[in-house]
């Protein structure tokens, strides 16, 4: 991969009507990967509505990539239990961060791109792309696959690199 594209910056907010994994309840916790990088959540226990606002820090390099999550129930003595996955693509978080440049936004607050949900995305409710106060911002709620039910709510800002004119 080439220069660094920016810092993305993953919020982890809070997840809603997990699965349960143990016998009432379920102890989440988030595993977010982006390329070769990954990075965690605390465990939150008994919660099937756990909130974590949590920020997580990657370098985003590839225009084409992946934001992948994996949701588990942790467990003392066996191995943990899938809870889910998602995933997003930054491609329309990236495209809109060239169109502020091209279009020169640095303050206030602007809608320019909604994701819609589909069935080639795990988007489960309309997605919004903003610039606020010059930073590209996405708040989104993923629908986690391969379970019975389960959401989590992200929100995903990507920093320009060092050096790079605003």
């Amino acid at each position: 991969m080439g220069e660094p594209l920016g810092l993305l910056q993953v919020t982890v907010i809070q997840g809603k009507k997990l699965v349960i994994r143990d016998f009432k309840s379920s102890d989440p916790y988030v595993i977010v990967k982006l390329g070769n990088e990954s990075a965690k959540t605390k465990v939150i226990n008994n919660c099937l509505n756990p909130v974590w606002d949590e920020e997580l820090s990657f370098t985003l390099k590839d225009p084409a990539a992946v934001l992948a999550l994996e949701v588990f129930d942790k467990d003392r003595f066996k191995a943990d239990d899938k809870m889910g996955h998602a995933s997003l693509s930054l491609q329309p978080l990236i495209s809109v961060a060239r169109l502020r440049h091209v279009v020169r936004i640095s303050s206030g607050e602007t809608t320019l791109r909604k994701v819609l949900p589909g069935p080639e995305n795990c988007v489960s409710r309309e997605s919004t792309i903003s610039c606020i106060d010059g930073e590209v911002v996405q708040s989104v709620w993923l629908r986690l696959c391969a379970v019975e039910s389960g959401e989590i709510e992200l929100k995903i800002k990507l920093i320009d690199p060092p050096g790079t004119n605003k």
